[in-house]
């Protein structure tokens, strides 16, 4: 018998994701945020499915998600946020990598975005082989 393999799978359609968004550096949330949306409607969750929360900062964030995984209401959850190093003596350098940072958070809202929903679509998939 051949090995089965389960394929990557980021079809949203009757998924219900719940977000959670840190709010320290709100430049850099809000576009990490844009490509998540942009992501989940692309692969066809509906607004109405999604639940946005925000938190004051990452350290909040665990706690947030745990609260929406108990729920037992969520198929995805997605965690968004900027952590910033602590002082540096280069303002240059500051400065250059926060604007590096900025310009591809929305990317990397997108991948996190569509890495969630994969996982929760190998779950289903994993659930479905154990039958």
């Amino acid at each position: 018998m051949p090995i089965r393999e389960i394929k990557p799978n980021v079809i949203g359609a009757g998924k219900k994701v719940g977000i959670v968004l840190s709010r320290f550096n709100s430049p850099v949330g809000e576009r990490l945020l844009k490509g998540a949306k942009s992501a989940l409607r692309e692969a066809g969750v509906t607004d109405a499915s999604v639940l946005l929360v925000t938190v004051p900062g990452a350290l909040e964030a665990p706690l947030a998600l745990q609260y929406l995984a108990q729920s037992g209401r969520f198929s995805a959850l997605v965690a968004l946020g900027a952590v910033i190093r602590g002082e540096t003596y280069h303002f240059e350098i500051v400065a250059n990598e926060s604007a590096s940072g900025v310009s591809g958070a929305d990317q990397k809202g997108r991948e996190a975005t569509l890495a969630a929903l994969e996982m929760a679509n190998l779950q289903s998939a994993i659930a479905d082989h154990e039958k």
